[in-house]
């Protein structure tokens, strides 16, 4: 909190006196709290300078969400006869139902504009409220200038210049990482009273070939700050980083969207990965809770997915994990499968690789089915329909976790959540939902403007798998092209969409919003 200097002999509690003041620097050192509407903030004058007093935060956290998905889509059923593979590899092999795709007019830019655009503008935040903004993504389209820096573009015109935070990068770990910083800022002694809001936004595309139909794109933004109905066990996060090169994007590639990927070698990064973190959360929950944490007693598990296939088989590896360290039995988790003749062979070594074969694997899927059914499938509602969110995938996960339950099934859950970036980088962690009335409340609220926007999935404009061929092929060109037009058309854009006008001849790219009425330019 700020506080007023009651010695000074113009000291009083009414912030129009003191922004009436005539000291410009006093002016601009105040000119946020004119609309601190949520936030109980006082100020200490004394010779024109504000100096803060340290600021007390507690149950730091989630207040709001807001995502946003494409409006064009292609179906994977279609896509494997048009790619001549198999019947089901696509749906039955990846999990995957449909992709979201991206024309010429949208980028990581445009749809964090518009994420962030109407979180604003829903939950009815003002521009000088927030301060700090980070962004996680692995789009960028300057390999410099940040997509915060355009996203400037909402907060300018307020007068909100004083806005800490950039871009984070690491593949799809970037949003996590941005989301803990925003939340480690308001819980130090450089918050300022403020909110914090952590984006995250991607566009997954691939070239020709097999990765093709793992493509997707998305954008979450998450309003943070004190008092939240979503918090975070902060004391149990368990890291682990590593060099590897399963997926990665370097420069001497040139002006391309696609990546270089060793599929294989991701998978199994993705899996160490996940044995690691499990492994050292499981260490951190038992000396500050003096009892083993186990992923049955977890209200949700949600995993980053590029393909809902992998985050089902990340559950039944957890699963292993735990029987393994034999503190769960196969009876606790399906009644019906008995403990004698089980088909897979418990090592300690094999708990770094978590690799298992086919045999085991199926057993593990049945014998887990009821845990993925309850606690892991309604997370992947729009990572089966959108696809590839990269950055965005955990983050939408738990919208829909929220989404999808009532608030008053919602207080008091714990979900454990697992968020890996290849490179790589990878975290697990635990979320809870705050008992109360208050925050029921709060939860209600962030539910249902998730759901409305799930709703949007059903609005989409669907693709042939030829009109998505020919879509990538003009990304492709874009993409090195300046200056550049796009040349999709505004019509299956949804209102309140931000969308590319153009590139100019340097490279310099303009934005606008699509409303009912008449579109606000806006430059970047």
């Amino acid at each position: 909190m700020l506080y007023v200097n009651s010695k000074s002999k113009n000291s009083v509690g009414d912030l129009s006196f003191i922004l009436q003041r005539n000291s410009s620097s006093l002016k601009n050192n105040l000119c946020y709290i004119k609309t601190m509407k949520l936030m109980d903030v006082r100020v200490m004058m004394e010779n024109d300078s504000v100096t803060p007093n340290l600021i007390s935060a507690s149950n730091v956290g989630i207040l709001a969400m807001q995502v946003y998905f494409p409006s064009m889509y292609v179906k994977q059923s279609e896509l494997e006869s048009a790619d001549g593979v198999s019947k089901g590899k696509y749906e039955i092999g990846l999990g995957q139902h449909e992709m979201a795709v991206c024309s010429d007019r949208e980028d990581a830019c445009s749809m964090a504009l518009t994420v962030v655009h109407r979180l604003l503008k829903r939950f009815n935040v003002e521009p000088m409220e927030i301060g700090r903004l980070e962004v996680g993504t692995e789009s960028q389209v300057d390999r410099s200038k940040s997509v915060k820096s355009t996203l400037m573009q909402l907060f300018t015109d307020s007068g909100n210049t004083d806005l800490e935070g950039v871009d984070v990068v690491n593949a799809c770990f970037g949003g996590t990482q941005a989301l803990f910083n925003c939340v480690s800022w308001v819980e130090s002694t450089s918050w300022d009273g403020r909110y914090a809001l952590a984006v995250a936004t991607d566009v997954a595309v691939y070239d020709a070939g097999p990765a093709r139909c793992t493509g997707g794109a998305g954008a979450v933004a998450m309003l943070v700050g004190v008092d939240a109905p979503i918090v975070f066990d902060g004391r149990l996060k368990a890291f682990y980083m590593q060099d590897a090169y399963d997926f990665y994007k370097p420069t001497a590639a040139g002006a391309t969207e696609y990546p270089v990927v060793d599929g294989a070698l991701s998978v199994r990064s993705y899996f160490e990965a996940l044995s690691r973190c499990y492994g050292l959360y499981c260490a951190k929950f038992e000396r500050l809770y003096g009892k083993e944490a186990r992923v049955m007693d977890f209200d949700a598990v949600l995993f980053h997915s590029p393909y809902c296939k992998l985050a089902k088989k990340a559950l039944i590896r957890l699963v292993f994990v735990d029987l393994c360290r034999c503190v769960v039995g196969p009876s606790q988790l399906n009644p019906n499968m008995p403990n004698k003749g089980v088909p897979v062979r418990f090592d300690e070594d094999r708990l770094l690789t978590l690799d298992l074969d086919r045999n085991e694997e199926a057993w593990l899927m049945e014998l887990s089915g009821s845990l993925f059914e309850t606690r892991t499938k309604p997370s992947l509602l729009a990572a089966c329909r959108v696809g590839n969110m990269y950055c965005a995938s955990l983050w939408t996960s738990l919208a829909c976790h929220l989404a999808g339950s009532s608030a008053d099934k919602l207080v008091g859950q714990r979900l454990l959540m697992f968020s890996y970036g290849s490179g790589l980088a990878s975290c697990m962690f635990s979320v809870q939902l705050r008992r109360g009335r208050e925050n029921e409340v709060k939860l209600e609220n962030i539910a249902s403007m998730l759901a409305d926007a799930m709703s949007q999935l059903e609005m989409r404009n669907k693709l042939s798998p030829e009109e998505f061929l020919s879509t990538m092929e003009t990304r492709e060109k874009a993409a090195s092209s300046a200056p550049y037009i796009p040349t999709a058309q505004l019509e299956h854009l949804s209102n309140e969409t931000f969308y590319l006008v153009n590139v100019d001849e340097k490279c310099r790219r303009k934005y606008a919003l699509k409303v009912s009425e008449e579109n606000e330019t806006l430059s970047s």
